[in-house]
């Protein structure tokens, strides 16, 4: 029986900082993903500032996501409330409910979705 893979573009059995697997490319997004199944992906990414793309845009999902910030400050917008979340903080986007990101300036995240 061949064994589900998890995780990749990680190293297995290392101390790793999530932060170094992902760099600011000037205007960009840039994703990594680091762990999938079939019902939950775990992505890293850096949002350089003044990027564009699907993130930007308010958006809803099918399932939660947690969004934790590596490095900078990330404006989440989720329903009607505006948060500013820094390095170190984390919060839920709940399920079907439009959210959407900006860059006031570059920030790294690790987000968990769930669905």
């Amino acid at each position: 029986m061949e064994k589900n893979q998890f995780t990749m573009n990680i190293p297995n059995a290392e101390s790793v900082n999530l932060e170094s697997l992902v760099e600011y490319q000037s205007g960009q997004l840039v994703s990594l993903i680091i762990a999938q199944l079939p019902n939950i992906n775990v992505i890293l990414f850096a949002i350089a500032q003044g990027a564009q793309g699907e993130a930007g845009n308010a958006h809803s999902a099918t399932g939660d996501a947690l969004l934790q910030i590596l490095d900078g400050t990330a404006e989440i917008t989720i329903g009607e409330k505006t948060f500013s979340v820094k390095k170190g903080e984390s919060v839920v986007m709940p399920a079907n409910v439009p959210h959407a990101l900006e860059a006031k300036e570059q920030f790294k995240m690790l987000l968990t979705y769930l669905y």
